[in-house]
């Protein structure tokens, strides 16, 4: 936003302070900036990080590293598994992860160490370590001096109170214990892929001993699996064979038990392994129904017979003929011939010669004769069935009797049944219970004596040739990156405490003000050269400048008129001009908020530009309390500002003349500890001194004291038209500008625009953005010299 458009008394309100200031999105171009503006820090940074890798990799000494492979192999140990009582399967992750316990444990690890005589060996208790390293230990055992008890006599761990051989062991012990767990701790065991094999390495100094003992391990390993599987043989051989004992008692005591309990109860059985109770209740049920059927037809046949003698002689000798089939009745057959004979043969001679014919009464008594015999045979054979069919109801009666008494025998006998199955069930369960484990138990120990593991070595550990760590490329690659990071650390830092004035962007953004442009650091040499071939000044520290120099400083506008500096005033000239258009006289105060910021030589500079120029100006030294534009210009003066103010005398009577520009100055005389400055400034006599000076230039500029440690630029703020800001390059606080003018608001709407005082060039360009002018300054100093060349043939 261009201020210089709009009135001194209606600017906008300030933007928000750098704290309140947030981002919605990540600035590519910013953060590129941050990394060249550090570029520096973190090349040094990286230097130092290959210095220490350098310097780790000179101190560390060389391990090697010898491995092996092993593989978990279900088909080794198949025939053992067919008739094995310990089957194990190693189909899951789990059993991998547990023998990779197996190999890391100390039973493993001390089998080694005993092996190998490990506790012995200084190459492995010993090893040499690197300066870092030694250095860690070495802090570690201050603190654990520091943090250790003194022993107590007496008490456990004082070993000056035992005899020597007792210490030899206990020394011996320790060694062994520490060389075990020292071992447990560097061994590596992994899994290689989702295989079933396992590596084993081992990492030393001396690449003997790394390949001993890797290959050691492997063997430990591979014996380990054939002692367990042997133990766990032999544990369940043992487990069996105490069983087996307990499980033939058992067995035994239930067979007896069910003998016994079986000819207590009389449970006698035949070859089928039926009860005799039962068979006999059978056998009698089978006869019950054959002599209820006998018992049936004789009663049938009985009352047959019976209905024929009941009916007659006649009606038996006409039913007689049912009974014809009926065995033993041939007698009744040959008595029923002859009755029919006779019978026939006296129906004709009753036809014949009538029923009174002797022959026919002969004949008549005859087969009355022949019907009372067949009625007599019926009588006999009923009375002879009824008394087969009595014969056969007494059997009946009998069997039934007898199929009772066995019913009842037969169901005690089954009650007691129930409980003898029970019996002989147990016996049966014991007695199969113990041929199985009879049968595990020969199995066990044939497995025993042909002991076969699941594990094979694959790859045998070979002798190292190359050491494996520290690696060259690696380590100097991660003391590269580290050294990086640790650089962008420190520039992330140095970023986030940049609160200062960089840009012209930072005055726009940061504190809403008008960029008039940038000033380049001005030093002592331009009192022999106006400029220099590039176009700059060099830097030379104020306190360290002569009085020739301090001068020339002064006049960097006027020896140097087409330098960038000088562009810079114009620019500040321009606004100011626009800004007051149509004023006549304008009183112009260069101001800054923190001391030593260059305000008085931007105000000399300014003022010897307007005069050189050909406008009236007049330069006061404002600053009563701390007169450096007096000093630096050489003013011998007996009197100064304060006197005329004071005195109510004219410009007149204190200034003096340049003789070049014409440039009429007022010095500042310092009288001893005067401190009421800001009423002087402020006061009718300064306001008529001033209307006096109006009247004879065309530009008055005031240098004032800064605003941070003094209020006397507040003072003379109503005599002023406007203020020029300076802020020193890289120094002045963005946050305390920013808070000074928004605490005197008075001030920063008269405030035309503000400088980059002090400005580094050649760092400039970091802190602008792309397509920023601060990249183009080498163009912009190019040109400059050749405007500064073509005006020195010009004068020649």
């Amino acid at each position: 936003m261009n201020y210089a458009n709009f009135p001194l008394d209606k600017r906008m309100p300030l933007p928000n302070s750098d704290t309140e200031k947030g981002e919605d999105f990540i600035d590519i171009e910013r953060l590129l900036g941050m990394a060249a503006r550090q570029a520096k820090v973190v090349a040094v940074c990286a230097f130092i990080g290959l210095f220490m890798g350098v310097l780790y990799l000179q101190t560390t000494p060389p391990t090697y590293m010898s491995a092996s492979s092993v593989l978990i192999d279900e088909g080794l140990n198949k025939v053992v598994d067919e008739v094995s009582a310990a089957s194990v399967s190693m189909q899951t992750d789990a059993a991998l992860l547990s023998q990779i316990e197996i190999l890391t444990s100390a039973r493993l690890a001390a089998v080694v160490v005993d092996k190998l005589k490990l506790d012995q060996n200084s190459d492995f208790m010993n090893p040499p370590v690197s300066a870092l390293s030694q250095g860690i230990g070495f802090v570690r055992g201050v603190v654990r001096y520091f943090r250790h008890s003194p022993a107590v006599p007496g008490v456990a761990g004082d070993v000056t109170q035992v005899d020597p051989a007792t210490r030899d062991a206990m020394i011996a012990s320790a060694r062994r214990d520490y060389a075990i767990l020292k071992l447990q701790n560097e061994v590596m065991a992994q899994r290689v892929g989702r295989s079933y094999v396992i590596s084993i390495s081992y990492q030393s100094t001396n690449p003997a001993l790394a390949t001993a003992i890797t290959k050691a391990y492997s063997e430990a390993y591979l014996a380990d699996q054939l002692n367990a599987s042997f133990d766990a043989t032999e544990r369940a051989a043992v487990w069996l064979q105490g069983r087996l004992t307990e499980l033939r008692e058992s067995s035994q005591r239930a067979a007896m038990a069910v003998e016994k309990f079986r000819a207590e109860h009389g449970l006698a059985s035949n070859a089928d392994g039926q009860l005799i109770s039962d068979k006999q209740l059978s056998d009698l049920n089978t006869q019950l129904i054959v002599a209820q059927a006998d018992t049936a037809r004789a009663g049938a046949r009985y009352q047959q017979y019976k209905a024929i003698v009941e009916s007659g002689s006649e009606g038996a000798f006409k039913d007689a003929a049912i009974s014809s089939d009926q065995p033993g009745s041939s007698i009744i057959a040959g008595l029923k011939t002859r009755y029919l004979n006779v019978a026939k043969r006296l129906q004709d001679v009753q036809n014949n010669f009538g029923p009174e014919h002797p022959q026919a009464v002969a004949l008549a008594k005859e087969k009355a004769d022949v019907s009372k015999q067949i009625f007599d045979q019926l009588n006999q054979l009923t009375e002879s069935y009824r008394n087969d069919y009595e014969v056969a109801l007494q059997r009946e009666t009998a069997l039934r009797q007898n199929v009772a008494a066995a019913a009842g025998k037969s169901s005690i006998d089954n009650q007691s049944q129930v409980k003898l199955r029970e019996l002989d069930q147990q016996a049966t369960a014991l007695s199969t219970l113990y041929q199985t484990f009879l049968g595990r138990y020969e199995e066990a120990t044939q497995q025993q004596t042909f002991p076969v593991g699941k594990v094979r070595i694959i790859s045998d550990a070979a002798m190292p040739l190359s050491a494996a760590s520290p690696s060259t490329m690696k380590v100097l690659a991660l003391s590269l990156v580290l050294g990086v990071l640790m650089g962008a650390g420190f520039g992330g830092l140095n970023e986030f405490n940049e609160r200062f004035f960089r840009t012209g962007e930072d005055v726009r953004d940061r504190v809403g003000l008008k960029f008039l442009g940038y000033l380049p650091t001005i030093g002592g040499k331009l009192v022999k050269d106006s400029k220099r071939d590039d176009g700059k000044a060099d830097v030379k520290p104020v306190d360290n400048l002569s009085t020739a120099e301090n001068r020339a400083r002064m006049r960097v506008s006027i020896d140097a008129p087409a330098s960038m500096f000088s562009e810079t005033l114009r620019n500040a000239k321009i606004a100011f001009d626009v800004v007051m258009e149509g004023q006549g006289s304008r009183v112009i105060g260069v101001i800054s908020v923190l001391p030593g910021e260059g305000k008085s030589t931007i105000a000399a500079n300014l003022a010897g530009l307007l005069a050189a120029n050909g406008s009236k100006t007049l330069l006061i030294d404002g600053d009563l309390r701390n007169p450096g534009l007096s000093r630096s210009l050489g003013m011998g003066a007996e009197q100064g500002l304060m006197e005329a103010v004071v005195r109510g005398q004219t410009w007149q009577s204190v200034g003096k003349i340049d003789r070049q520009t014409k440039l009429a100055i007022i010095p500042a005389v310092l009288r001893g500890q005067f401190s009421h400055t800001s009423e002087l400034l402020s006061s009718a006599g300064m306001r008529r001194f001033i209307e006096n000076a109006k009247e004879t230039f065309e530009y008055i500029i005031v240098d004032l004291p800064p605003l941070g440690p003094v209020v006397d630029a507040k003072a003379f703020a109503p005599l002023a038209d406007g203020f020029v800001l300076v802020t020193e390059w890289g120094r002045t606080p963005r946050a305390m500008v920013h808070s000074m003018l928004s605490s005197e608001p008075y001030i920063a709407n008269k405030i035309v625009g503000a400088v980059l005082n002090k400005v580094e060039l050649k760092k400039l360009a970091k802190y602008g953005s792309l397509g920023g002018s601060e990249k183009f300054f080498d163009k912009y100093s190019a040109y400059y010299l050749e405007k500064s060349n073509v005006r020195t043939k010009a004068a020649a």
